[in-house]
């Protein structure tokens, strides 16, 4: 079928009504032109801030990796070292603790204080060690794997001080989730704390539920062994 031709009464029609917009238009932006420029200077500013933000993170990210990379092997090369002392340890830890309070807010930071709380624990600074956890817990609460890992560390430092209640309690709550990729862990020290508190019973439970649901588990012949 042919395409209808539009008459030029039409063109014509099309044309003013796109023309009178177009007037409309420039008439608004006349008449608010303040109020226009005003926006356009908002939305530079923005741009221009997010910008300074954008690149002041990214050097804050490549400064703070880097010194906590220094941290690091230094806390390396004094684990793989003869003569591993608390001096050895204290030396990583204030690096860390440098990532801390000089690059607060990179991502280094946030693993630094996992790192420090580590060290306290190591040199029998419990209560340190708690904080320092803790912090880091707030800090990894989007990461299931990192949070885990802290709650043991936490239930370490509780056990270490005495208290048992508060390290069963804190185990508890990582078996408590089936799909857990360090329930195993959290199972075998549950086990050993109960076993410390005099609580055979609790201990014995916990073996024979290990053995039942892990029996793939590289731990499995040591479980099986002691129940």
């Amino acid at each position: 079928m042919a395409k209808k031709k539009l008459s030029r009464k039409a063109l014509l029609k099309n044309t003013d009504e796109f023309l009178t917009l177009s007037g409309k238009v420039v008439l608004y932006f006349n008449q608010h032109m303040h109020q226009v420029r005003l926006i356009g200077i908002g939305v530079a500013a923005i741009a221009v801030l997010y910008l300074s933000v954008w690149g002041y993170m990214k050097h804050t990210n490549k400064k703070g990796q880097a010194a906590y990379n220094v941290a690091y092997d230094t806390l390396v090369q004094s684990l793989q070292s003869k003569n591993v002392g608390e001096d050895s340890i204290k030396k990583s830890e204030g690096l860390f603790e440098n990532v801390i309070s000089d690059y607060g807010m990179s991502k280094a930071a946030d693993l630094a204080l996992a790192q420090v709380g580590h060290a306290k624990f190591t040199n029998k600074q419990y209560d340190d060690a708690i904080d320092y956890y803790d912090k880091f817990s707030t800090k990894a609460s989007d990461n299931e794997a990192y949070e885990t890992l802290t709650l043991l560390a936490l239930a370490a430092c509780h056990e270490a001080r005495g208290e048992m209640k508060k390290a069963a309690g804190i185990l508890d709550g990582i078996i408590e989730t089936s799909d857990n990729p360090f329930r195993e862990n959290a199972m075998l020290n549950l086990e050993r704390i109960y076993r410390l508190g005099n609580q055979p019973g609790k201990a014995d439970k916990i073996l024979k539920i290990f053995a039942k649901e892990y029996a793939n588990s590289p731990f499995y012949p040591m479980v099986k062994a002691r129940i």
